[in-house]
């Protein structure tokens, strides 16, 4: 019995092991939650693995130069410090000393932006003809002169999606739009804040951009519209005929 149970061991090791060299091989390195879903829900981590491969791996619209940028802000803005090979991956892909810190001042300004918030929402009666707006958007074009305008837009779309300030996602996107950021660039920063952002944020943050199409706040393309156009997209109160405000 004994012997049957050290084999058992043996076995369940070595599907593990081969479970996290698989992961090891795609990504070149592990973290805690890989060991935990190879270990115990090996199919979750399969799940797991092909999204996250998706999102950060595999080639969308994205330079890895570009995508890394946006991910060094997506990381600072949610404290991510487990996540260092980003730093590596965006020195590899031409990343330098002044685009990191461009990187980290897109970042920088993005969070700080809550204090214009405050100004545009709760003082903007008595701060005019002051436009704190206006003043986001003027800082956020002078704040990372290293950076392209458009990296700078991407990455603070995305830290707005991670801190969950969906005005301030508002003025960046017409921001973009105005400065002619395409907008499968954009969605794809976005997509970037889904796992250290949360996918709740994510998909919050997709309602948002939705809404701008749809209320023509942006000049969105025939593809876009026909994105915001699409109905049913409101989630189970709106499937369920229910008004949230009733809940």
């Amino acid at each position: 019995m004994k012997h049957q149970e050290e084999n058992a061991t043996a076995e369940t090791t070595a599907a593990l092991e081969a479970r996290l060299a698989a992961v090891k091989a795609k990504r070149g390195y592990l973290l805690p939650h890989h060991g935990l879903l190879a270990l115990a829900f090996p199919r979750l981590l399969e799940g797991y693995d092909a999204a996250y491969s998706a999102m950060a791996l595999d080639d969308r619209v994205l330079t890895h130069h570009d995508r890394e940028f946006v991910w060094l802000a997506v990381l600072a803005a949610t404290d991510e410090a487990l996540a260092t090979h980003h730093i590596a991956k965006f020195r590899a892909a031409g990343g330098d000393d002044a685009l990191i810190g461009a990187a980290f001042a897109a970042a920088a300004l993005a969070i700080g932006a809550e204090a214009f918030d405050f100004a545009a929402h709760r003082w903007g009666v008595q701060l005019a003809p002051f436009d704190p707006r206006a003043a986001y958007l003027d800082a956020a074009a002078r704040i990372a002169p290293a950076a392209p305008r458009r990296l700078v837009h991407l990455a603070q779309c995305a830290v707005q999606v991670c801190r969950a300030h969906w005005r301030l996602l508002e003025w960046q996107i017409e921001a973009a739009y105005a400065d002619q950021v395409p907008e499968d660039e954009i969605a794809e920063a976005i997509t970037l804040a889904m796992f250290p952002g949360s996918i709740p944020r994510f998909v919050e943050a997709c309602g948002v951009w939705r809404g701008m199409i749809a209320a023509g706040r942006v000049a969105a393309s025939d593809r876009y519209r026909a994105w915001a156009a699409l109905t049913g997209q409101g989630g189970f109160d709106e499937a369920a005929a229910k008004n949230s405000k009733d809940k």
